[in-house]
């Protein structure tokens, strides 16, 4: 499958009482081309029913799906790969429980973990946070676009940016070098989550444009 990370949709259902299936719906509508699905509160029993949900939803419409964390939850779900944290599963043995069929995608910060991810077979890298966020407690301070850059400038892998993303920034994560840009509140927050998706893919094509095409 080929990656297209432009426009990078996490699910959340921790926004105005809507489901991951309704963010997945909506941002599918809007033109996301990743879907994550991710619930750190939720057993395991419930991320495999929701990851059938979104795998039947993404599949409809050609689109990427990995899974938060859980491997186990991928494979169950025949989703398309698992994304990996710097406290989750190592990415050496995300790799090696999904095989070379599947995707593996990676947190990194700094370039030293940038690199070591992509050594360890990370075929993305997820960076940040490049602006600040509320989002994810633990996700430390934010390293700007010039951090961005120097990560994406580091490895071989496409790297997309994520981290208090907006409509409003998100043309600077693109022209720091990151092939697209992942959100949670942007869409999951915003009053019409279809209309928040599709700006948020204009942005970031027109972004992609300026600088000729698609890092890789």
């Amino acid at each position: 499958m080929r990656l297209d990370l432009r426009v990078y949709v996490i699910t959340d259902r921790t926004f105005r009482g809507r489901s991951h299936e309704d963010v997945a719906r909506a941002a599918l509508v809007g033109g996301a081309t990743v879907l994550q699905l991710r619930d750190k509160r939720a057993s395991g029993r419930e991320l495999v029913e929701w990851a059938r949900q979104l795998r039947a939803l993404t599949r409809r419409a050609k689109v990427t799906f990995v899974v938060n964390d859980r491997v186990d939850v991928a494979l169950a779900a025949d989703a398309d790969g698992a994304h990996v944290g710097e406290d989750d599963l190592p990415v050496a043995d995300a790799r090696r429980l999904l095989g070379p069929g599947r995707i593996v995608g990676a947190s990194a910060g700094t370039v030293e973990e940038a690199l070591q991810a992509e050594a360890d077979g990370a075929d993305y890298l997820g960076v940040g946070p490049v602006f600040p966020t509320a989002t994810k407690a633990d996700a430390g301070e934010a390293i700007g676009p010039e951090g961005l850059r120097r990560i994406v400038e580091a490895v071989r892998v496409p790297v997309v940016g994520i981290g208090g993303i907006t409509l409003d920034n998100a043309a600077e994560v693109i022209r720091a070098g990151a092939a697209g840009v992942a959100v949670i509140s942007a869409v999951a927050g915003a009053d019409d989550m279809v209309e928040a998706t599709r700006r948020l893919r204009e942005v970031v094509d027109a972004a992609l444009h300026g600088r000729g095409g698609a890092r890789r």
